[in-house]
């Protein structure tokens, strides 16, 4: 073989390198450019109500959103309705799978707001923006009451309970990372100059889920926004939310920094909404009266059941191949599961059948 063959033979191989590597390179540049553009689909207002519809991220919670007998509820959720009411578009809700995500999808473009009882901190506002407040509430202190605390004095009580955010040095708390509790936490540890032992609950763990743990004592402490504590001590009696551990914070929804339209027709419509009686009456109905109805196994975050007549409904859905789910469905559109409904009609009972048609 010459020199001047060889030559030849490294030059066409080094040009088939290059060509290999030029395709490989436009290959990445124009997957990294669909990467970068997937990350970048956010809705602003045109777009959302072009599109007729507004897509928001719930915790299902007494305060965010539940069922309750097959009815959606929930304090952010009737908001949420009403102001999708007003830009004349349907409301999709998506139940939060993971709460210390939900930024994240926000973020992504899998929705266009996050309404989860969020406390406004200055971590989260790198990631999004926030609306005007829906009201202001403090971080507090969750524990079980001792036993036979009914007769006990307030005094009595006082000295079995953590009263003070100092005596939290060496205490076990479980809240999720992600929350504004664990950086609340984490501040107060250098506050008081000692450790606290902050236990990472899972993402899956709602507010409401460790609450209910510490009332059950499978944990002894956690923090809850003040709001959402008092509502769940009125079904959990043996627990004590009276210690604070901050000052007053902000709650508001969450929206992607780039759709400064729709920010600013939220804020638009809080600020009007403040001062109605309806939005007054909403906050009274939600975190002010009894709770009965949060506390029932008809309760989406209580249980599985849709209704009284679950077993009868699942039995009689195997036999004629129907999920049990959609004959429940049509049950309540029926009756709102009431067996002595009557129409004007005639129809009667559950399924609202006439007489003659019952005797097919």
């Amino acid at each position: 073989m010459t020199y001047h063959y060889f030559i030849k033979i490294i030059g066409f191989f080094l040009l088939f390198i290059e060509i290999i590597n030029t395709r490989n390179c436009n290959h990445l540049n124009r997957t990294t450019k669909a990467n970068i553009d997937s990350l970048q689909t956010t809705n602003d207002l045109s777009e959302i109500i072009a599109k007729r519809k507004l897509v928001a991220i719930v915790d299902n919670s007494t305060t965010s959103y539940f069922i309750y007998k097959g009815e959606p509820m929930g304090y952010e959720y009737e908001l949420l309705h009403s102001y999708a009411k007003s830009i004349d578009v349907e409301l999709k809700i998506i139940v939060a799978k993971n709460l210390n995500e939900v930024l994240d999808q926000l973020a992504r473009g899998e929705a266009d707001i996050v309404c989860a009882n969020l406390t406004v901190t200055e971590e989260r506002l790198k990631k999004v923006n926030f609306s005007k407040p829906l009201m202001y509430t403090r971080q507090v202190l969750v524990q079980k009451k001792p036993l036979r605390w009914q007769k006990m004095t307030a005094d009595e009580l006082d000295k079995q309970l953590i009263r003070s955010a100092i005596d939290l040095s060496g205490k076990e708390v479980h809240v999720r990372k992600s929350s504004s509790y664990y950086s609340r936490l984490i501040n107060l540890q250098s506050e008081l100059g000692s450790s606290i032992n902050i236990i990472e609950a899972p993402g899956q763990a709602g507010t409401e889920e460790l609450i209910s743990m510490v009332a059950s004592g499978k944990i002894p402490l956690t923090v809850s926004d003040e709001n959402v504590a008092m509502v769940n001590q009125t079904y959990y009696s043996q627990i004590d939310v009276r210690t604070a551990i901050s000052f007053p914070q902000k709650i508001a929804w969450a929206v992607n920094k780039n759709t400064p339209d729709l920010l600013n027709s939220l804020n638009k419509w809080i600020e009007l909404q403040k001062g109605t009686a309806d939005f007054a009456y909403l906050y009274v109905k939600y975190f002010k009266n009894p709770k009965e109805r949060n506390n029932s196994e008809y309760a989406s975050f209580r249980g599985n059941k849709i209704s009284p007549y679950d077993d009868m409904i699942i039995a009689y859905s195997r036999e004629i191949g129907w999920d049990w789910r959609l004959l429940a469905s049509m049950i309540y559109q029926e009756s709102r599961f009431d067996p002595n409904a009557e129409s004007w009609a005639g129809a009667c009972g559950l399924m609202q059948m006439t007489h003659s048609t019952a005797q097919l």
